[in-house]
């Protein structure tokens, strides 16, 4: 009896996002870096992915997201679009990858999508990168915003500080949303803000507000998968659920690898490969007759002749 096709899934658009907004509908979002996480992500009915900048501290181990280049974006990019095909791709932009100038800015966001497979870009600030967000929009591609903690400006906001808890700057953060919103981005994340803050700012707004330490109230949310998954062993913000452990279970199954290796257990039968014994006798016998009686341990074949291992 034949299976029935599994049907084929619809491909996220940006079009998608402004009806789920308009219809209150969640939109779960995770960070993703390589072709298998790309595809776990996927598999699990997840629709937009990020590859992040957060990369530089959860996989290759800088102490924040400053040092990540583009040539790291460029590479994790293309890795995960290879592991995708209905998700929305959305790439981060680097530090100093659309700062210097518009036209610097264009052309990194051009990589990303021409080099990296992405379909948009984010950028983190608000009114002060405007100039850039209109250039790369000029040029056909999608522009998410970020405003609220910017890690990027880690060391001008004095720490990994909540953002937005007085007057002044909650409206500098709601100001910011929407020139982002004016300037013509398709959504905007809000990070580490108070969440009444991020629900005005969700209510003031007609794109997608995606939150991370923003509270319920914002129209999607994204965690950084490794923290989400416990495979990331640095600081762990207040707003990360885990929903799973990782990296003990990885440590548990290296830590079994390990033993096994040491005590002759791995590899057992079933992860060798062997050879019919017609053609290890016709090996032992070639052997035999191009080394004839050359000094050397004895061993025999499997028949118990000549000088072959066994």
């Amino acid at each position: 009896m034949s299976k029935e096709p599994l049907p084929v899934q619809k491909k996220t658009t940006l079009l998608d996002l402004a009806l789920r907004k308009a219809r209150r509908q969640k939109i779960p979002v995770l960070t993703a870096y390589d072709t298998p996480g790309a595809q776990a992500a996927e598999a699990a009915g997840i629709d937009v992915l990020l590859v992040g900048d957060s990369v530089g501290m959860v996989v290759l181990g800088y102490p924040t997201t400053l040092p990540v280049t583009m040539e790291q974006m460029v590479h994790h990019a293309a890795a995960v679009a290879r592991g995708a095909s209905r998700a929305l791709l959305i790439g981060d932009m680097p530090f100093l990858s659309y700062q210097v100038s518009p036209e610097e800015a264009v052309r990194n966001a051009g990589r990303l999508v021409k080099e990296g497979g992405m379909e948009a870009v984010k950028l983190e600030g608000g009114r002060e990168v405007l100039q850039a967000v209109s250039a790369i929009l000029a040029a056909g591609i999608p522009v998410m915003g970020h405003v609220g903690l910017t890690p990027q400006s880690i060391h001008k906001l004095g720490g990994w500080r909540v953002q937005g808890k007085d007057r002044r700057s909650a409206l500098a953060i709601l100001d910011d949303a929407l020139a982002l919103e004016e300037a013509g981005c398709f959504a905007v994340v809000l990070e580490s803000v108070p969440a009444r803050l991020a629900a005005l700012v969700t209510e003031r707004l007609t794109i997608p507000t995606i939150g991370i330490g923003a509270g319920a109230g914002c129209d999607g949310q994204v965690l950084v998968s490794h923290d989400l998954l416990g495979l990331f062993t640095g600081r762990t913000p207040k707003f990360v659920k885990r929903y799973a452990n990782l990296f003990d279970e990885m440590t548990r199954a290296f830590r079994d690898y390990g033993e096994e290796v040491k005590q002759g257990a791995f590899p057992a039968t079933e992860q060798t490969y062997e050879m019919p014994d017609p053609e290890w006798d016709a090996v032992c016998s070639a052997l035999e007759a191009r080394e004839g009686a050359l000094p050397g341990p004895v061993l025999v074949s499997r028949g118990g002749r000549g000088r072959c291992g066994s």
